[in-house]
């Protein structure tokens, strides 16, 4: 893999870029405070723009200078603010493999914003970054996650049994793949 960090990419809605200093409180607003977008995540809620900005927007804040590390923030173009956001959450560099998270503000669910923005960083890893395989899984008790990883190519390759925890608890998790022999760019 050639890293080359958290380039900003665009698609016909959305602006995927590093986080800002001034990420915060949109963040806060639009997804990062709402227990229905965290429900299947690791992370609970957050109570506050400044408890968010102290700790994990300052994380991100000196993380995105490194190379190898890939975090977006998904701006809506029509209203130029944050509503979620998708990176690469685990990775190995012998084999060239990367595991993609992500997450969307609830007002955006179900709009193809999420397909639109990981059809984008799929495109990006395979044919700039090099990598040979990239996966994704959610618990399985949220199957619109898997919904977004199939119409974006990635395959089923099996469930692993209370192998996951999240905020309900320990989950079984549904992965998914796709590699680059397999990837044809044509799923925008």
């Amino acid at each position: 893999m050639e890293h080359l960090g958290t380039k900003t990419l665009e698609t016909e809605r959305l602006i995927l870029r590093k986080t800002i200093e001034n990420d915060a409180e949109p963040m806060f607003d639009n997804w990062a405070n709402d227990d229905r977008v965290t429900k299947y995540l690791t992370w609970q809620p957050y109570e506050s723009a400044e408890q968010l900005h102290d700790s994990y927007h300052q994380y991100l804040m000196e993380s995105q200078k490194k190379n190898d590390f890939y975090d977006w923030k998904i701006v809506l173009k029509e209203i130029n603010q944050p509503i979620g956001s998708i990176g690469v959450v685990w990775q190995s560099e012998d084999i060239g493999e990367v595991e993609i998270g992500y997450c969307l503000g609830y007002n955006w669910w179900r709009q193809g914003i999420m397909t639109e923005a990981l059809n984008r960083v799929i495109e990006f890893l395979f044919e700039e970054v090099g990598v040979n395989r990239i996966t994704a899984k959610h618990d399985m008790n949220n199957p619109n996650s898997g919904k977004v990883m199939k119409k974006c190519g990635l395959q089923h390759e099996g469930t692993h049994r209370k192998a996951g925890k999240n905020n309900q608890g320990i989950c079984d998790i549904a992965i998914y793949a796709i590699l680059k022999q397999d990837y044809n760019g044509n799923n925008r």
